[in-house]
């Protein structure tokens, strides 16, 4: 697909994701622009060398997606867009916030879905989340892996899932009635740089690799057995697919985005002790929740649609996200 010129939109835009999907779409020609709130986004995920990736001035829009008439400011004159916008944090913060992180999901996506299909956008991607599984096929070890199918009957067991399939079903409505092309991708545990390290906010990953890294100021503690497994994918791997959605997977219904294995927590811990290169004694906490205990992605539907596949290793993703991490530790102390 020829990106050149093109008019194209990532809400969320300086978030993890969002910021690595704006460098490929600019490498790629596109003319790029970010609607992002700075919840969990930071401008510096945005530049590059002290410069802006895009035009920071111009190209970037720091306001609430939760008011439509924002949704229509940003959505006009744009070819493509991409909603990666939401509220999402690590498991305390899902689970200790259920209803106002459902409420502020369900208007946003409904208000961002509604401004394009009124601002005439041609293309529209929406970005799911494994964690809309139900919770029956999630608590068990070493299920099947997932296939898109497999989200209904719903049962997702927090706020957030549920939020997001809701997102998922009217995308649906909508390219179901003509209205828009749709485009949707559902991800697995996203990790990389430009990730959230915020005790409050944080997800496992960078959450162990920031214990790590302060310790033995903060001590390395796993929330749960440690025997809880997810299906790692890297940031630059689910870039990968949604770049290639847009030319290939319109109005294909969900593909989900993750790999066909599960690693467990108490492992990624261990690999993030040895990156690390400290002794550090690992404490797992049986009181904290530890959320779904496996689930993995038949990715069959990315391969042969999009073609695509998880190529980065966790080794190598993990050792990418610590240098970033500690970097940007260093940098936020000075």
């Amino acid at each position: 697909m020829d990106w050149q010129g093109r008019k194209v939109l990532v809400s969320g835009g300086a978030g993890q994701i969002g910021s690595h999907l704006v460098m490929q779409l600019v490498c790629l020609g596109a003319e790029v622009h970010v609607a992002d709130n700075l919840w969990r986004g930071r401008r510096s995920n945005l530049q590059q060398d002290g410069h802006g990736v895009i035009d920071l001035e111009r190209c970037f829009h720091q306001l609430d997606l939760v008011d439509y008439q924002n949704c229509l400011e940003v959505c006009r004159g744009m070819d493509t867009i991409y909603h990666l916008a939401d509220v999402v944090a690590g498991i305390n913060y899902v689970f200790g916030n259920q209803l106002s992180l459902f409420n502020t999901n369900v208007v946003m996506n409904s208000h961002m879905l509604k401004a394009a299909i009124a601002a005439d956008v041609q293309a529209y991607i929406y970005v799911g989340t494994a964690c809309s599984y139900p919770k029956s096929k999630q608590m068990q070890l070493d299920p099947p892996p997932f296939r898109e199918q497999d989200a209904y009957p719903a049962e997702p067991e927090s706020s957030y899932g549920w939020s997001k399939l809701m997102g998922e079903y009217e995308c649906g409505l909508a390219q179901s009635e003509g209205l828009i092309d749709i485009g949707m991708l559902r991800f697995h545990n996203v990790y990389g740089p430009h990730c959230e390290l915020s005790p409050e906010r944080s997800q496992v990953i960078p959450a162990l690799i920031r214990k790590a890294i302060n310790f033995p100021d903060e001590e390395f503690v796993v929330w749960g057995s440690g025997r809880q497994r997810r299906a790692f994918v890297y940031v630059t791997d689910v870039v990968e697919a949604l770049v290639s959605v847009r030319g290939r997977g319109m109005n294909q219904d969900v593909i989900q985005i993750g790999p066909d294995y599960s690693t467990s927590i108490a492992d990624i811990a261990d690999m993030v002790v040895k990156i690390s290169g400290k002794e550090i004694p690992i404490r797992f906490d049986s009181s904290r929740p530890e959320g779904d205990m496996d689930r993995t992605a038949d990715w069959t539907r990315a391969r042969e649609i999009l073609a695509w596949a998880p190529r980065t290793g966790l080794a190598q993703g993990l050792r990418q996200t610590f240098s970033w991490c500690q970097d940007y530790l260093r940098q936020a102390a000075t």
